[in-house]
């Protein structure tokens, strides 16, 4: 398969990528490294890097960005961040994305914890990854060609435990190996507009 990730160099896009690579044609994609440049919230952006992609097999999107911050604090501004990025950049991604897609391609997107057990600061961020798996599983009912598309909603990973525990105490960090699961689920698998969650 070729297979496009972006943000494949992340602390989750990296372990993805290695598994990713050992049989099939990967290209990562990032805003300021990888095999092509792609920034999400910019679709002229996304339109460029897919034509340089070319037709693919599988698209895997392991970005986005939101502002963290407490409900009193975020302006109407800091709301766009998300929505710009990890929101309508997700949904930019397939709303293009699609004619660049072999038959019985795939599509994942990522959202995580947030959207069904958020914590303290993440009212925009919860309210994005709330919106990825509400357009995932109703997109899902339209795709044409034996096209799928699901989302891999990930709790807090091993890998980011000690930047991110402050703000999640008592949860269990998910392994990267369970991590990297999910994405290989979405793509090998048959499921579609499946909210696939390792909490």
């Amino acid at each position: 398969m070729r297979i496009l990730i972006i943000g494949g160099n992340g602390t989750i896009g990296q372990p993805v990528t290695e598994h990713f690579s050992k049989n099939n044609e990967v290209i990562i994609a990032g805003r300021n490294s990888g095999d092509i440049k792609i920034d999400i919230a910019d679709i002229a952006s996304i339109k460029k890097g897919l034509e340089q992609a070319g037709q693919l097999d599988a698209i895997l999107c392991i970005a986005g960005e939101a502002k963290w911050a407490n409900f009193n604090e975020l302006t109407e501004e800091d709301y766009y961040i998300g929505i710009k990025s990890k929101l309508m950049g997700q949904v930019n991604l397939v709303r293009m994305g699609l004619k660049y897609l072999n038959p019985n391609g795939s599509i994942t997107l990522s959202a995580g914890i947030l959207a069904d057990d958020p914590v303290v600061k993440t009212a925009s961020a919860a309210m994005v990854n709330g919106g990825i798996h509400s357009f995932v599983q109703a997109v899902a009912l339209e795709l044409e060609h034996n096209i799928r598309i699901n989302v891999v909603s990930l709790g807090m990973v091993e890998n980011a435990y000690e930047k991110y525990k402050d703000y999640f105490p008592g949860h269990n960090p998910v392994s990267m190996e369970k991590s990297v699961n999910a994405y290989v689920r979405s793509v090998e698998g048959k499921g579609n507009g499946e909210i696939i969650r390792v909490y």
